[in-house]
């Protein structure tokens, strides 16, 4: 198991949250993709969504102990919220 690093996780979610960048450093693929599919093919309409979500999520990350981090979000996979 590789461990994450749950500030650089929740400053990218914070600042590149609506292109899904936090969603690839932690592995989850599906959800990267997903969310910067409805960023880029929304014409920026959905950006805004994505954005305010890849912000919530950064606030998670940064709020969570280090332990608590890397179970809920590396270990068992929690991909959304």
């Amino acid at each position: 198991m590789n461990p994450k690093d749950r500030v650089a996780a929740g400053l990218l979610g914070i600042f590149l949250g609506g292109l899904g960048i936090h969603k690839f450093y932690l592995g989850y693929t599906k959800e990267g993709v997903i969310t910067l599919l409805i960023s880029l093919l929304t014409c920026g309409l959905g950006a805004t969504v994505m954005t305010v979500i890849g912000f919530i999520e950064g606030i998670m990350y940064l709020t969570k102990s280090d332990d608590d981090f890397q179970y809920l979000y590396v270990e068992n996979y929690k991909g959304w919220f």
